[in-house]
């Protein structure tokens, strides 16, 4: 499972973490009763602190999307991988907002990237 986190885009880290760990679970990387590794491991190979990893996997906890062993690890919940459509447009559209952000700060306007989301649309709908 590989884990992007950008501390430019103004998205608190743990919310990071969250989305993208759903959205590995949303695509099939993980699946039902797949194991995440430790806090202490995406703390140190993200270069952040334990407890905002800590953060991340108890609020996925209390989302039924992970549970814990104790002593054993912290694992990917059945429910987790029977999302929701609501839940997916979710991802989708976080996505697509981090896009846009990137797009004005690159100083395109409203127009132009919405003829680039039309573009690449039409382009995927045509595969």
């Amino acid at each position: 499972m590989h884990l992007r986190l950008d501390t430019a885009v103004g998205v608190p880290i743990y919310l990071q973490l969250i989305e993208q760990i759903k959205y590995h679970i949303a695509t099939g990387t993980l699946k039902a009763d797949d194991d995440l590794p430790s806090v202490r491991a995406v703390a140190s190979a993200q270069l952040i602190n334990p407890n905002t990893v800590a953060r991340a996997y108890l609020e996925l906890e209390r989302e039924g999307v992970i549970y814990k062993r104790r002593g054993m690890g912290t694992y990917v919940a059945e429910k987790g991988v029977s999302m929701s459509t609501e839940e997916r447009l979710n991802i989708v559209r976080n996505i697509m907002e981090k896009a846009l952000v990137e797009g004005t700060q690159l100083g395109l306007d409203a127009a132009s990237l919405r003829r680039v989301f039309e573009e690449t649309l039409e382009k995927f709908s045509s595969q």
